[in-house]
């Protein structure tokens, strides 16, 4: 039996670290490889808008003249002509699809390859390298323990945890814990859309990485925590100090003695 849960193994663990790490790894890799083995100057200098589809095809909205004068987008004919991801192959074009939706793809916060702009800029390189080690610290070190909370701090020795179990306040440090994670880059950010500080491209991706540190432990924690693992039997989950998720049968006896 695991020492860490209860149950007799970690292989749904393993297997969900595994798949965070696998995804998240795997894009950071193509990241760098696609342009790299793209023939110089296919990608010009790119500046879109989050969660759409702008340089789908020489038509969609990134390609149509704007000024650069805006907080996204500029005159893409004086930026190395149009762009559509959807004429390179497949796999490129899934790489710089994904990157078009998610990110703002800001040539001034990316970097440059084989005269090639990345897919996302820094911020993002620096957030799916931070899922990728937290997906890695979770394969070695999470524990279902049926709850999210307590999953995501089974990451951490007991001792180190003990504190907050005693008042019970592993939701508040367990969630608080992902909140300060994410703190840098709305800081960073933030700061960027209310004044006119400019952060730089090194500050992007150490920001970057804690925010990716607070997703990859949420989403390994998120899908590890199975209660039906332990056939419903929350007694059965092994906490720091010996805490239980409801009470032992040796209390509820203890208090019906009383009684």
């Amino acid at each position: 039996m695991s020492e860490r849960s209860g149950l007799e193994d970690r292989v749904r663990e393993v297997k969900v670290s595994y798949w965070v790490f696998g995804l998240s790894f795997g894009y950071l890799v193509a990241s760098f490889l696609v342009p790299a083995l793209l023939p110089t100057g296919t990608i010009p200098e790119l500046s879109g808008r989050a969660n759409l589809f702008d340089y789908a095809s020489d038509s969609s909205w990134g390609n149509q003249p704007h000024s650069d004068e805006g907080s996204v987008g500029h005159d893409q004919a004086e930026h190395g002509g149009k762009f559509s991801w959807l004429e390179l192959d497949p796999f490129s074009a899934f790489v710089y699809g994904f990157g078009d939706l998610n990110c703002h793809q800001k040539y001034e916060r990316s970097w440059i390859i084989n005269g090639n702009q990345m897919p996302v800029c820094t911020r993002d390189i620096g957030i799916f390298a931070g899922i990728a080690f937290a997906a890695l610290l979770f394969s070695r070190r999470g524990a279902n323990r049926w709850t999210i909370r307590d999953t995501i701090l089974s990451v951490f020795p007991d001792e180190r945890v003990e504190w907050c179990y005693l008042p019970d306040k592993r939701f508040m440090v367990a969630f608080g814990g992902i909140a300060l994670l994410l703190l840098p880059t709305a800081l960073d950010g933030g700061l960027q859309a209310i004044t006119d500080y400019e952060s730089t491209n090194l500050k992007r991706l150490l920001t970057g990485f804690p925010m990716g540190l607070g997703i990859g432990l949420l989403f390994s924690a998120m899908f590890a925590a199975h209660p039906k693992s332990f056939e419903f039997d929350a007694g059965r989950v092994l906490l720091p100090l010996n805490a239980r998720l409801v009470p032992s049968v040796d209390d509820a006896e203890t208090d019906d003695a009383e009684e």
